[in-house]
């Protein structure tokens, strides 16, 4: 964990369970396109600490970036916390922090999963179940592709803007082409339903997304979502777009907040 870049995002007098956050792909910790600099308002009450998994942001290079490797390295640091922390992830992110906290409950204080990539909690659903049989039956990314070219097919191909392919969006790219796939996962429903904190899933409604962007990635990250939502007994909160933090990140605060206020009101 020592070689890891965490950013540390800390306005409060100390008294507030710090949070940590797990980021998707293509993105990093504080990245202002995809990933959680629209939360920085919650460093007011409590100290925020944004990991850049391995191969991503400010943290070292990695052979291929694997969801069992980002779970130890979210445990390591939840351990290094006094009273544990909240644990929020996004995407890839929120499937390591599944593992995370299914694996060691105790470190942690609430659970937040954004449109978590945990595709086996929903594997019988229809729309799932064609995306898997898609993703499998395809040959896989030619070793001729560049993270560039990655990056544009993976947004203009599907209907949304290009963002700015600098040096350090096209490293996190490069290592979201070399990432485990999330369907070799198996996420641990039962023992965060047996879990003693709230568990809070925020899905976009998807209703405004670029139409094949909705058909490829949003029916089933809503799928997926609505799944765990019921899987573990946690909340479920749909909000408008398909980028909740980012696209509605006053709801998503707010939402934020109030979990963890009613959690560290209650200890």
């Amino acid at each position: 964990m020592d070689a890891l870049h965490l950013t540390v995002w800390d306005e409060t007098d100390g008294s507030g369970v710090p949070a940590v956050f797990a980021h998707n792909i293509f993105t990093w910790g504080s990245d202002e396109a995809y990933g959680f600099a629209a939360q920085r308002p919650l460093a007011d009450r409590h100290r925020l600490l944004l990991v850049d998994r391995r191969g991503y942001g400010g943290s070292p290079d990695t052979d291929r970036s694997d969801f069992d490797t980002d779970a130890d390295d979210l445990l390591e640091l939840l351990a290094r916390q006094d009273d544990g922390a909240h644990l929020v992830g996004h995407g890839n992110g929120g499937l390591a922090a599944m593992l995370a906290a299914g694996r060691r409950p105790d470190l942690v204080r609430s659970l937040t999963l954004i449109q978590p990539a945990a595709f086996s909690a929903a594997a019988g659903h229809p729309v799932v179940a064609e995306m898997l049989r898609r993703v499998r039956e395809s040959p896989g990314v030619p070793e001729s592709v560049t993270p560039e070219q990655y990056l544009r097919a993976s947004t203009e191909g599907l209907g949304m803007a290009l963002p700015s392919p600098t040096p350090q969006r096209l490293r996190a790219v490069a290592t979201s082409m070399r990432e485990r796939p999330v369907w070799e996962a198996t996420v641990p429903l039962e023992p965060l339903r047996a879990a003693p904190w709230p568990t809070l899933v925020i899905c976009g409604t998807w209703q405004d997304a670029p139409e094949l962007y909705r058909r490829y990635a949003g029916e089933p990250l809503i799928a997926c979502a609505e799944a765990v939502a019921a899987g573990v007994g946690g909340r479920l909160l749909r909000v408008p777009g398909y980028y909740p933090h980012t696209q509605q990140p006053d709801a998503v605060n707010a939402a934020l907040r109030d979990l963890w206020r009613s959690h560290d009101d209650s200890t």
